[in-house]
């Protein structure tokens, strides 16, 4: 009788659900948050620069220690304008990404803004990430020595990726969350 009125019995067995990260990118606009989090997910590289209105989102399965896992991606628009859109994706997040253009100083002076919205919107336990993108630029603004003491000094983990040619994009990420 209940499967007449479209419900299954409550006994039918549910398919095993995977763990959740949800991982937040944080950054400057035009740093590379929304081509790191496509190259991840997909594969792929947008040579466009499309600026993130409010906010996008990326899923991919991994393996990590040989448990299957969805990584969710949530990537917010780094433009000041975003704030209230962007304070409500802070809740639950397992991981944050803290992305800066090795190009633009300017955009690594920032993260102390970031660091300060994450540390006041986001709970404990957060595992933080400084993340060098377009390390594939001729031209590096932003040496690596002042990148390291930054994530250093803060207890945070670092690394350096291309989102242009896929460099190390996020491998480090899943193994520490």
């Amino acid at each position: 009788m209940d499967r007449e009125r479209g419900h299954l019995p409550r006994s039918v067995p549910t398919q095993a659900t995977s763990r959740r990260i949800k991982v937040l990118s944080l950054g400057d606009a035009g740093v590379g948050k929304s081509c790191l989090i496509k190259r991840y997910c997909e594969g792929k590289f947008v040579f466009e620069y499309i600026p993130t209105i409010g906010i996008d989102y990326g899923v991919k399965s991994a393996t990590l220690e040989d448990e299957e896992i969805k990584v969710n991606f949530w990537d917010v628009a780094g433009d000041p304008v975003y704030f209230e859109v962007r304070n409500e994706f802070y809740r639950d997040i397992n991981v944050a990404i803290l992305v800066f253009d090795v190009g633009s100083k300017k955009s690594f002076q920032t993260l102390d803004k970031w660091v300060s919205e994450l540390t006041s919107l986001s709970e404990e336990n957060v595992s933080v990430f400084v993340v060098a993108n377009k390390i594939d630029v001729p031209s590096r603004e932003v040496p690596i020595s002042d990148s390291q003491d930054y994530a250093a000094s803060h207890n945070f983990r670092y690394f350096e990726v291309s989102a242009l040619t896929g460099y190390q994009i996020f491998h480090q990420t899943l193994s520490h969350a």
